[in-house]
């Protein structure tokens, strides 16, 4: 329900717009002047709409504006007086005021008026979130592999619920994009994700990033600042490497989980928030518990949902899929590059290699190449250094990569019915993920029938890789 406060000093004003604003199913505050206006929105959940009476003894209309502009200017105000003039409009829209109305109020109008003030407020946010959403590049997870289809099942559960999230897992696995498919996966998509990083702000600066400060309230606070709980009102706070947050820190962040209110810093006045967490850490909580790092009852708070992002080298088949995800990727940034794809034996190289550094490492270390290879095909010898030791080994690919002194699968299998399964399962899942997941290119790759391949791929219950399309949204610069 949408909050509209009414600052007027005529007592009858208040009651017969409140009257019918309730009746369109709004929900109405009301002020007599602009004090206690400013006081009702420092102290409670900000309204959604101001409609402001311009002549008021004491602070008035354009004063008040004035100030509401300064402390909150994402909150739409419209202006509405009975000794309207045009030199009095001009100033209040400058002031920035959304419109101004006149008296005595009519019905429509002012109806008229406030919902588009409302849905222009409404397409606002939605820009903001949508660019936020181009800037980080907000995609689907990719991979075809048993441990990535079951972290997507995990999310279609946990994400249209309200519960809270901790989700773990080693540096550049993927825990950032996994909150946002969880956040963009919930009822509050259409509000804020509001991410920090407790590991990179500075302890002396962390409260004032969480819960803001007011004007004055150290040296340098020139202005009052919302914080990031603030900004996340009514969506998703992102707490990123929760593990690093110093225990001082700790204490005050569970009071606040707990209370949904904090209050500014150098500030008394209470703010009551609604946001959902989620958390997420590459350490492990319950050891940190017990050498005395970590609050137990943050932990708890915070754990209400585990989700563990599986590190690449448990993802092997997923590895094809992640380099040609990011291969155009930098096609599209670097339009004037050769590069198209990676020699079969670079691939096998790439998913031999155990990946400490996991999805982040694999983008790294293709954007290497990418820039550095000056060629169509991206050959081992455009391979780092480091993958000497893969350059002449041969795996096969798959979700059962063959390493050197081991004996593939279906030969280890007693049974010739089974192992035959075995091998065409794995040999065409690897055809598959060369060829996209297209499956007349695949057919006519290995000289079958296409009725024949979507056979065997229903009774071998083959995943067909994602195809990519014009319309898919580019990768992020963000690591999985």
């Amino acid at each position: 329900m949408q909050k509209i406060l009414i600052v007027d000093d005529e007592t009858t004003i208040l009651e017969t717009v409140s009257g019918i604003l309730e009746d369109e199913g709004f929900l109405v505050r009301t002020a007599e002047d602009g004090p206690q206006a400013l006081r009702l929105m420092e102290n409670e959940n900000l309204p959604d709409l101001v409609l402001l009476d311009i002549w008021m003894p004491g602070m008035d209309g354009l004063e008040v504006l004035e100030k509401m502009r300064e402390q909150w200017p994402h909150v739409p105000v419209v202006i509405m007086s009975g000794h309207g003039n045009i030199e009095t409009a001009v100033k209040a829209t400058k002031l920035g005021a959304y419109d101004f109305i006149e008296k005595p109020l009519s019905y429509e109008p002012l109806i008229v008026t406030l919902g588009n003030a409302l849905k222009f407020q409404a397409l606002a946010n939605e820009n903001v979130i949508l660019k936020a959403k181009t800037e980080r590049g907000v995609r689907e997870l990719t991979g075809i592999s048993p441990a990535i289809r079951n972290l997507r099942d995990q999310i279609a559960i946990v994400a249209p619920t309200e519960a809270w999230i901790l989700i773990t897992g080693e540096n550049g696995t993927g825990k950032e994009l996994v909150a946002r498919t969880v956040h963009y996966a919930s009822a509050r998509k259409d509000k804020p994700l509001i991410d920090v990083n407790c590991a990179a702000i500075p302890e002396e600066l962390i409260e004032s990033e969480l819960f803001g400060h007011e004007k004055g309230a150290f040296t340098g606070a020139s202005s009052m600042k919302r914080g990031k709980f603030d900004l996340a009102n009514g969506g998703t706070l992102f707490l990123d490497e929760i593990g690093d947050m110093s225990l001082k820190t700790q204490a005050k962040i569970l009071r606040i989980l707990q209370e949904q209110q904090f209050s500014r810093v150098g500030g008394s006045k209470t703010i009551k928030v609604d946001v959902r967490i989620i958390a997420a850490t590459n350490k492990d909580l319950e050891q940190a518990i017990k050498k005395g790092e970590f609050r137990e009852d943050l932990y708890y708070r915070l754990n209400v949902i585990p989700i563990e992002v599986p590190p690449l080298r448990n993802r092997r088949e997923d590895i094809p899929l992640l380099v040609n995800e990011f291969i155009e990727e930098f096609r599209k940034e670097n339009i004037k590059a050769p590069v198209r794809k990676v020699s079969d034996q670079v691939m096998e190289a790439l998913q031999q290699y155990d990946w400490p550094g996991n999805v982040r490492e694999l983008r790294n270390i293709i954007e290497r190449m990418f820039i550095l290879s000056g060629k169509e095909e991206i050959t081992l010898e455009d391979l780092p250094s480091g993958f000497g030791q893969y350059r002449g080994a041969r795996a096969t690919r798959g979700s059962q990569a063959v390493r050197p002194g081991q004996t593939a699968p279906w030969l280890q299998c007693g049974d010739f019915r089974k192992a035959r399964a075995m091998f065409e399962k794995e040999y065409l899942t690897h055809k598959l993920m060369e060829h996209s997941g297209n499956v007349k290119k695949t057919a006519e790759a290995i000289g079958i029938e296409r009725r024949h391949l979507h056979r065997k791929i229903k009774s071998l219950d083959i995943t067909l890789p994602r195809q990519s399309s014009p319309c898919d949204t580019p990768a992020s610069n963000m690591a999985q």
